[in-house]
């Protein structure tokens, strides 16, 4: 009978430590990424006025045929991930950097729906919050399979996006600008010409906020010159524009002194994070991994925009990458389970004063040792059971 109890009362303590470990294992591990651009310090405290930033991508979210192991496991762990992230970063701000859905380019609008409706379920307490969502591959699809009119219909289902699939918008001092970068990797179609208009837009404000600059400091400019688009590229240093969103990282074949494409498995900063290879992603991908935009869309954005730093996603890896004039761009990971076994995400901290942006890889609980945890648990409670 002692031994029955023992059993009783050890099969209690399993449940009880498996209701904890939940708790503890959805909370992030957050790891500093210094930048190797030089004069890019970043002083390090608590500011209030400092606009912190979370950044996932990725989610790969399925709809109703999405499963048991989805339902009721990595979707129940992932709201906790968004639920821990957000109590313990407090964030300002959540961005996704696309492919939301992982067969959207497949759905219907009825379809959509499900998806749509468990995203918002899963983002809990960051409801409440300023959110950005870009578009990504998986979302609208292939360049030959784009529906237009489907991209304006899932436009309006996220804030601050226009029929293109495109945004602006500032907080605070930092302002913010995405792209439709799958429309980048198509020919001549209204769509591209859509996101090209909206680059050249916020090229032109970028250029007359420089040259009200200008003028207040040497006095009246002659309207002619100012708009000159030598003129223009000559007086826009680099890094003076705005925060780039992007699904497709930009081209990196063109810097091959700061690294290449290679730097994204041998960058240094990357020594400790133990980033795992990825899995099989669900469904089938309109793009390969290793896809980016083309160089003369690349170039075009730099010269147009100046960007002050680029974030971009697709890769399912952490990434953080110096062009050749110096601006950095970070690559979010995955934070779904279906891309890689540990999932994660970037914080991002924009020093009120300053140009200075604190960039944080956070890692989240690999699925492999949860699974394990589960498993042992499982053979606990059996013993228990065969005892009792």
């Amino acid at each position: 009978m002692a031994m029955i109890g023992g059993w009783r009362v050890l099969s209690l303590f399993v449940i009880t430590s498996l209701f904890a470990f939940e708790e503890w294992v959805s909370r992030p591990a957050c790891k500093v990424i210094p930048s190797s651009n030089p004069g890019e310090a970043f002083e390090y405290g608590e500011d209030p006025e400092d606009l912190k930033v979370m950044m996932v991508a990725d989610l790969l979210l399925l709809g109703p045929e999405a499963g048991y192991v989805n339902h009721f496991f990595r979707y129940y762990y992932m709201s906790k991930f968004f639920r821990k992230s957000f109590e313990s970063l407090k964030p300002d701000l959540l961005l996704v950097l696309g492919d939301i859905s992982a067969k959207g380019s497949e759905l219907t609008k009825s379809k959509w729906m499900p998806v749509l409706r468990r995203f918002y379920q899963m983002l809990g307490p960051f409801v409440g919050l300023p959110l950005h969502v870009i578009l990504g591959d998986r979302d609208i699809g292939k360049c030959s399979d784009i529906d237009v009119e489907k991209i304006k219909w899932i436009a309006k289902k996220f804030p601050g996006l226009d029929p293109s699939g495109c945004g602006a918008f500032e907080i605070g001092n930092t302002s913010f600008v995405s792209l439709n970068a799958v429309a980048l990797l198509c020919g001549k179609n209204n769509l591209r010409f859509d996101v090209e208009k909206v680059i050249e837009s916020e090229s032109l404000e970028l250029h007359m906020e420089a040259e009200g600059e200008t003028e207040a400091a040497h006095g009246s400019i002659n309207f002619r010159d100012a708009h000159n688009f030598g003129w223009r590229e000559s007086t826009i240093s680099s890094g003076s524009g705005p925060v780039l969103l992007l699904h497709f990282p930009l081209d990196r074949a063109r810097n091959g002194h700061y690294g290449g494409v290679g730097a994204l498995r041998t960058n240094s900063k990357l020594e400790g994070l133990n980033v795992p290879k990825r899995r099989k992603l669900v469904g089938a991908d309109p793009y390969k991994l290793f896809q980016t935009l083309p160089a003369n869309a690349t170039e075009y954005i730099f010269q147009a925009l100046k960007p002050r730093i680029i974030f971009s996603a697709h890769r399912h890896e952490f990434s953080d990458y110096i062009h050749l004039d110096k601006t950095r761009e970070v690559t979010v990971p995955t934070m779904s389970w279906n891309a890689k076994d540990d999932p994660g995400f970037v914080v991002a901290t924009f020093q009120k004063s300053g140009k200075a942006v604190s960039i944080s890889y956070c890692s989240l609980a690999r699925e492999s040792h949860i699974l394990l945890v589960y498993i042992f648990i499982v053979v606990i409670l059996c013993l228990a059971c065969l005892k009792g």
